[in-house]
């Protein structure tokens, strides 16, 4: 087996310019740090051996080129080229290049094509697809965690037998198909086999058919001839009868008409009376609304003037109060300005007195000058020995005259602060009172608020209601109204249909258990387009009434007859006789029951529907309801949805001109329902506008919530300036001066107190110096003939001192009458400024009061006014009442006889009715009868245009025996009609059945044989195609199932180690997974998944190896596999590749690990040319270490070869790895 020798890469991403890159030993490591472009090694390999550009880590083609992917190419291409050598010594070259965004293959320098150079790589073992020979770095664990459906591609592509599945896949759908067409074609001749021997049989059934049916149209032949004659002469009858009621009708139209202008002419006048009243409704209305409004404005201005009045009662009560004040002020000015009189005549008394009386009785002591000189010397003499004395005594006299006076002013200011008090008391009394009163009148304002305001939410509240509902009512009865307009149909009902349903309302009061109603009414189609096909299958039964009972029905006939009303059909429940449905036509594709297409809400109503209905069915079109009705072996009634009826007799009657008109009553009964709708909602709109009138009521309620409401918040700010302010500062002034009257009067006490301690120490320094001038004067006092010198000077100077001492207290009370005077006249002029104050306040507000009676005595006029108004309008309104209701009578009156006439009328238009109806019968009978006639086939030849020279006809006089021969006719046709019904309808065209039959039978045989030979063609290409896949599937299984085992008990160096590979479909493996499962040594069976990474790893190099020796490529590069080995399975995974290495192939192995690149036979060495790093190849063999293996290179040199100058055995090859 050949070798790889060397790789040569020119700026081929991280290697700059041609760089030679070997040569590769049979096993050979590349090393070098992270990042330094050992991987690039891998991707060079990848590029020239054509792997996809995908796969080798750059967006596109020119980031190969060095350079390229920071925007510096150095070169416009880049090339790797490998020199591969056999086993023999031929060496091949394989060269890829990277030139002007695409790549270029040669194969020895000679350009070839991609599909070429693969095909040369193919011949010495390289497969591109399966890159059987390259394993990148991370996909080693990878490989062993593939999924089944995964590792079973993956031997496909070693296998190459992948490349079949395209044709395996086409060969297996050819053969689906020819198995599918050859069934189909069995089954087919199978079931044309029986038709061929069904149309045997309808061919004999038909001829003995044929026989019958011939003697059966005779029969008919002469039936339809009796009827219409007997026709023909009905219609000319009722003809002659039609003429007559016509004559009598135009004679009662032309009173009717007369009637009629009568009543029209009342209802104009009614019309104009009623418009006239509906004016002086409007105008009241309106009037009505001003009053409401007049009405709010009276009360508000009453309220204020209330308001008013009662502040003027309190201003009017502040002027009294202050007046008696004033008054109570004035008489104590008087009193002190009386007593200031008093005062001044006591004065003058006392002045009076003292010349009058005093000093005539002085005593007549005179003392010499010598002895008065003695007496001031001894004076002097006292004075200074009680000097000392003299002045704490005259202190202590001073002291006590000064507390006798402030205990005087004390004793004044306790009277004056007690009547301050007493006012201050009075005052809070008052207040209290009013506060009474207030809190009584607030309390009933707000239950009178919170009553009004409870009224005006719920009027409010009804009132939004009322609107909302307004608003979906008008919105409803506007669509209610457009879709009665769109639909055509909003107009009166005729007065025959009223007719009809008056008397069925009066039927269902008369039997309100029993009388159900209109069969129309009571059920509806699911759809509409099965409107005629139920229209058609109802017939005269659409309009019956359904009742409980046949004695109900009885008695609504009875009332008809007596009411003269128009007959009706009647279905009572326990009379109907019908047959059980047949529950195998629902089975029928293509059709439905008529019942099944009818719903109801009455169940009792089932039976009636089933009764009218049968067993009918219902078609989408005419030709199915034919066939349906015709071409089975039993005859059906059938319907189409145009309204075709298929009677089971031959009858066909088609949608005539008024069934669309009669099918509109579906459309008329949610008509109905609208018109109800419409009533209902004008009804409920009325009374909304009856509630919304409460408008008005609202106002006059939230007015007198305003007024109550002002009222109230003047009440409560008067009550809390009144409870806030005013009380709190007489309460404060009332403690003020209770404090200060209780100071005054403990200050009056102190002063007591102190007056009388002070008395007695006067008295003992009074005593002291008495003594001293007992002592001093003893011998003037005998001398002048006194006891003692004090009585001497009591007598002569005490005596002028007491006059001194009254006249200053007249001075002093004199001067207090004055300032007490003055005071209370200043107090006075106060009081009088505040009483002008609130006398002018009082006459504002009288004048205030007269406006605002004014203004409500205006708006009390103005509503006078209205009400009288409004009365006035009342009695117009009256009068207009009346006279509508006289015009009302009189227009009763003439209707009532126009209605009279107009059941004469309806009468003879009944009559009209029922003979058109009767001749419009007969006619249509006759119309029916030709039709059936030529439906049926009937020959009926008319001799001579008319039908009385039939000589086969007898000649019947009266109706019974008529009837009696129609009866016999009727009688033979039916029987032979039952005895053709109980046979089954033959196929007329049995014999040409029968021969189209024989001829599909033999093309469906032929069309066999051939489907049968071509799958069993088909089965055989099939089956050659899976023998080449699955044995080529089968032989690289099988090889590498075997070898696996044995490879991984190498690698793990232990025997008890198993790995084994097993297919999930044994029959065709390629179809389905193939699982993988090692057991490791010394543990036991896990799954792939739960074993460690080492584990795996060495489980996916045993699955790499055994794949890589069934097809062995010359050489295997691995890209850092031993990245999750320790340096246990590193030497184990060494020592295999070491042996294997030595006999089977080449290894190049990018590793960091020293433990594996120190068994390899050569190492290439990848450093950055920024580090001046290069690359070494050496000899294991020598000894070695890495920091030996490395020599730097002169500068400028990029390839050299050099002997290792510490190991003579190693071969150093060094290689610049640029990086920019």
């Amino acid at each position: 087996m050949g070798r790889l020798e060397v790789l040569l890469v020119e700026n081929f991403k991280s290697w700059r310019g041609r760089q030679v890159i070997g040569p590769f030993k049979n096993f050979t490591c590349i090393i070098g740090p992270n990042g330094s472009g050992k991987s690039n090694v891998m991707d060079a390999l990848s590029f020239v051996m054509g792997e996809k550009i995908a796969n080798l880590r750059v967006k596109n083609i020119q980031e190969l080129i060095h350079g390229a992917h920071i925007g510096k190419p150095v070169s416009s291409s880049a090339s790797v080229k490998i020199v591969y050598v056999e086993e023999s010594g031929e060496e091949k070259t394989f060269e890829r290049i990277v030139q002007a965004g695409g790549s270029e293959f040669r194969f020895d320098d000679n350009p070839v094509s991609r599909s070429a150079y693969v095909a040369e790589l193919e011949k010495i073992g390289i497969i591109v697809k399966a890159q059987n020979c390259l394993v990148f770095q991370g996909t080693v664990e990878l490989i062993s965690m593939k999924k089944p459906k995964e590792r079973t591609e993956f031997f496909e592509e070693i296998s190459t037998s992948g490349e079949l599945r395209g044709e395996y896949e086409e060969k297996k759908r050819n053969l689906q198909k020819a198995e599918e067409d050859s069934q189909f074609n069995f089954n087919k001749k199978k079931n044309l086999a029986a038709e061929r021997k069904h149309a045997k049989l309808e061919n004999e059934e038909a001829e003995r058919y044929q026989s019958v049916v011939e003697e059966l149209k005779i029969n008919k032949i002469q039936l339809q001839l009796f009827q219409l004659y007997h026709n023909e002469r009905k219609i000319h009858f009722l003809n002659t009868e039609l003429e007559h009621v016509n004559r009598d009708l135009s004679v009662t139209k032309e009173s009717l008409s007369h009637h009629e202008n009568t009543v029209k002419a009342k209802k104009k006048e009614h019309g104009m009376l009623t418009r006239q009243l509906q004016q002086t409704e409007k105008e009241l209305k309106s009037l009505e609304a001003l009053l409401n409004q007049k009405r709010p404005q009276y009360i508000k201005a009453k309220e204020n003037t209330s308001h008013h009045l009662k502040k003027l009662d309190v201003a009017k009560k502040s002027v009294k109060d202050s007046e008696k004040q004033c008054s109570k002020q004035e008489d104590d000015i008087k009193a002190l300005e009386t007593e200031l009189v008093d005062l001044d005549g006591a004065w003058r008394s006392f002045e009076k007195q003292i010349k009058e009386e005093i000093l005539p009785k002085r005593p007549d002591i005179e003392l010499e000058a010598s002895q008065l000189d003695h007496y001031k010397e001894l004076k002097e003499q006292v004075r200074r020995k009680v000097a000392i004395m003299t002045q704490q005594l005259e202190k202590l006299h001073w002291e006590q005259k000064t507390d006798e006076e402030r205990l005087a002013f004390e004793k004044r200011r306790h009277g004056e602060v007690e009547e301050n008090l007493k006012q201050i008391k009075e005052q809070i009394e008052d207040h209290k009172k009013r506060i009474e009163k207030l809190e009584e009148y607030t309390k009933t304002c707000m239950d009178s608020l919170k009553e009004k305001k409870q009224q005006e939410e719920n009027l409010m509240d009804e009132i939004a209601k009322t609107k909302s509902r307004m608003s979906e009512v008008n919105e409803e009865l506007t669509l209610t109204s457009n879709e009665l307009q769109n639909a055509g149909i909003d107009s009166h009902e005729g007065k025959c249909q009223q007719k009809r349903a008056e008397v069925l309302e009066h039927l269902k009061r008369l039997y309100p258990d029993s009388v159900f109603g209109r069969l129309v009414d009571l059920c509806h189609p699911i759809h509409k387009k099965y409107q005629l096909a139920v229209t058609k299958v109802f017939g005269q039964y659409l309009l019956a009434i359904v009742v409980a009972t046949e004695k109900v029905a009885r008695d609504c006939i009875r009332f008809l007859k007596e009411e003269r009303a128009e007959p009706e059909t009647f279905l009572a429940l326990d009379y109907l006789d019908m047959k059980p449905i047949n529950e195998s036509l629902r089975e029928i594709k293509g059709c439905k029951m008529v019942i099944d297409v009818i719903k109801t809400q009455f169940p009792q109503l089932k039976k009636v529907i089933h009764f009218v209905c049968g067993n009918g069915l219902v078609c989408e079109t005419v030709e199915e309801a034919r066939h349906i009705a015709f071409g089975g072996p039993e005859r059906r009634k059938t319907v189409a949805l145009d309204g075709t009826l298929f009677l089971k007799s031959g009858v066909i009657s088609g949608g005539s001109s008024d069934l669309k008109y009669k099918a509109r009553c579906w459309d008329e009964k949610e008509l109905k329902n609208l018109r109800d709708r419409r009533t209902q909602l004008t009804q409920e709109l009325k009374g909304l506008m009856k509630t919304l009138r409460k408008e008005a009521d609202l106002k006059q309620i939230q007015t007198l919530v305003q007024g109550t409401h002002t009222r109230l918040k003047y009440s409560q700010s008067e009550l809390d300036m009144t409870k806030k302010k005013q009380l709190p500062a007489f309460y404060q002034e009332q403690s003020q001066l209770q404090s200060e009257l209780l100071n005054i009067e403990s200050q009056c006490i102190m002063l007591s107190e102190g007056m009388k301690e002070r008395q007695q120490r006067i008295e003992e320094f009074q005593g002291k110096i008495d003594k001293v001038e007992d002592g001093i004067f003893r011998h003037f006092c005998e001398e002048i003939g006194v006891e003692n010198i004090r009585e001497f000077e009591n007598k002569h100077v005490k005596q002028q001192q007491e006059i001194d001492q009254k006249r200053l207290e007249f001075e002093k009370q004199k001067t207090r009458l004055n300032s007490q005077l003055e005071y209370s006249r200043n107090q006075l002029k106060k009081k009088l400024n505040k009483i002008n104050t609130l006398k002018e306040a009082v006459q504002k507000g009288r004048e205030e009061i007269d406006d605002l009676k004014k203004a409500e005595e205006n708006c009390l006029q103005i509503i006078d006014e209205l009400t009288a108004k409004q009365q006035q309008l009342k009695d117009i309104s009256v009068t207009q009442n009346s006279n509508v209701e006289e015009v009302q009578a009189q227009i009763e009156e003439e209707r009532k006889k126009f209605l009279a006439v107009d059941r004469e009328v309806r009468k003879c238009q009944k009559e009209v009715v029922i003979i058109q109806t009767s001749l419009e019968q007969k006619r249509l009978e006759k119309h029916n009868m030709l039709l059936d006639c030529k439906v049926q086939d009937i020959e009926i030849i008319l001799l001579l245009g008319s039908l009385d020279d039939i000589t086969e006809v007898e000649a019947l006089q009266s109706d019974e025996e008529v009837e009696a021969h129609l009866r016999l006719l009727l009688q033979q046709v039916a029987s032979q009609e039952d005895v053709l019904l109980k046979s089954a309808a033959p196929n007329l065209r049995a014999l040409e059945s029968l021969r189209a039959a024989r001829d599909k039978y033999q093309e469906s045989a032929d069309a066999f044989e051939a489907s049968r030979k071509e799958a069993r063609m088909r089965r055989q290409e099939f089956e050659q195609v899976k023998k080449r896949r699955y044995d080529l599937f089968s032989k690289c299984f099988e090889y590498v199932s075997v070898s696996i085992d044995q490879i991984y008990k190498k690698l793990c160096r232990n025997n008890s180690a198993q790995a084994f590979l097993s297919a999930e479909n044994s029959e065709e493996p390629y179809l389905a997974g193939i699982s993988y499962n090692c057991v490791a040594p010394g543990k036991r069976f896990m799954p792939m998944d739960n074993m460690s990474g080492g584990e795996k790893c060495v489980a996916a190099l045993a699955l790499l190896f055994a794949v890589h020796s069934f097809r062995p490529a010359p050489f295997f590069v691995l890209d850092e596999v031993d990245a999750a080995l320790d340096n246990t399975n590193i030497g184990k995974v060494s020592s295999y590749i070491k042996e294997q290495t030595q006999q089977q192939f080449q290894m190049i192995i990018i590793s960091l690990k020293e433990e594996l690149y120190s068994k390899a036979d050569a190492l290439i060495g990848i450093y950055p040319e920024i580090l001046k790093a290069k690359k070494a190849a050496r000899d294991t063999k020598s000894p070695f270490r890495t920091r030996h293996a490395l020599q730097r290179l002169p500068a400028g040199d990029q390839t050299a070869q050099s002997q290792c100058p510490v190991h003579p055995g190693l071969v150093s090859l060094y290689c610049s790895n640029s990086f920019e």
